[in-house]
């Protein structure tokens, strides 16, 4: 690269971040953030002796993050079935299946379990996240019924699977566990970063999947353009049934974080969760049409859902008001996304009609 073109593409590139999906919600992050910050008020804090900000304090911005990063991690996969066109309302259902088979497992292995207790927790949560994905995809692909009523009907059955299985108690998992979730990891003061690291991590993963493999290219392919990807010869069954392993994979892994995190699992955790998880991909940008999303806007959108959730219990509002934001949220959403396409669309007409006049001026 020239010198001369060095600065331009440097241009184009500071272009496309401004104008992207993911800086805007950065931007209404930050407002939001600075909002909180003014309005929260402030409290005197006896160890430092001190005031500090009910909002912008350490242990306020980690549990937000905390409460975030169970579902986020979530989205991240779900926003992988968006973007192909389908919809899993099963992962609030797959979240308490896992945990409730994880903590099975590790009260029948006891003390004596032939492996770590932390890596036995993750691989059969993972690995029962991972299956119940394959089975949706499964069903999808070889039932040929829409993702839609799969997935609201794999929802109850698994749900009522891990009730059964828990005989509906609340299980215990070892301490271990909840040592490694809330390891402190050098912070202290009762802080505990290892879900929003985690969060950070499955973004990053996702980022790449989608952004950098082969495997990603193919999902924003089926999603955009389901006739030209058969045409071009890509195994469409394959990559339907990818995505919701994906999906699933990843709620095991929010399942493994909140089990060790909270110390216990039951058959009713993560319930409504569906909607936290398909409202955080569609205010992250995600299309319901599918072939466009990403991991990054996913979990962005994920934050800002339980910063609006934190803001009713800062500025003392009825929490029953919650559930009118998220919903409002996901329409305003949706509205902005397809205004944009719609915008989009009429510029890229504009800008082919003197092409389209240059050539028929040549012929």
């Amino acid at each position: 690269m020239t010198e001369t073109e060095r600065p331009r593409h440097l241009r184009t590139f500071a272009r496309r971040l401004a104008t992207s999906q993911e800086a805007g919600l950065v931007m209404v992050l930050a407002l939001v953030t600075l909002g909180l910050t003014l309005f929260a008020g402030s409290h005197l804090d006896r160890s430092a002796g001190a005031m500090v900000n009910d909002f912008w304090n350490s242990h306020t911005l980690i549990q937000t993050a905390t409460d975030a990063s169970f579902f986020a991690i979530m989205a991240v996969g779900a926003t992988v079935v968006i973007i192909s066109g389908g919809i899993d309302l099963s992962v609030g259902s797959i979240y308490a299946l896992a945990g409730v088979t994880m903590a099975l497992v590790l009260r029948a292995a006891g003390p004596m379990a032939p492996v770590p207790t932390v890596l036995l927790g993750l691989v059969v949560c993972t690995g029962v996240g991972l299956i119940c994905g394959l089975i949706n995809g499964g069903l999808v692909v070889g039932l040929r019924v829409h993702p839609f009523i799969i997935t609201l009907g794999t929802m109850w059955m698994l749900r009522g699977v891990a009730f059964v299985a828990s005989r509906a108690e609340s299980i215990l998992t070892p301490e271990s566990l909840t040592g490694f979730a809330k390891a402190p990891l050098g912070l202290g003061g009762g802080l505990y970063p290892v879900p929003m690291l985690a969060m950070i991590l499955a973004a990053v993963a996702g980022s790449v999947y989608l952004t950098r493999t082969v495997m990603g290219r193919h999902v924003f392919a089926f999603g955009g353009n389901l006739e030209a990807s058969r045409f071009a010869g890509l195994p469409l069954q394959r990559i339907q049934i990818g995505v919701f392993a994906v999906s699933g994979l990843t709620a095991g892994i929010a399942a493994f974080l909140g089990a060790a995190f909270y110390g216990s699992a039951s058959s009713g955790d993560a319930q409504g969760y569906e909607l936290y998880v398909i409202a955080a991909a569609v205010v992250g940008g995600a299309s319901l049409v599918g072939g466009k999303g990403s991991a990054l806007g996913a979990t962005l959108g994920a934050l800002l859902i339980v910063l609006f959730r934190q803001s009713i219990r800062t500025l003392h509002l009825d929490q029953n008001y919650e559930w009118i934001v998220i919903g409002g949220a996901i329409i305003v959403a949706v509205v902005v996304d397809q205004w944009s396409a719609r915008v989009t669309a009429r510029r890229l007409s504009r800008t082919g009609e003197p092409a389209r006049a240059a050539t028929a001026g040549t012929g």
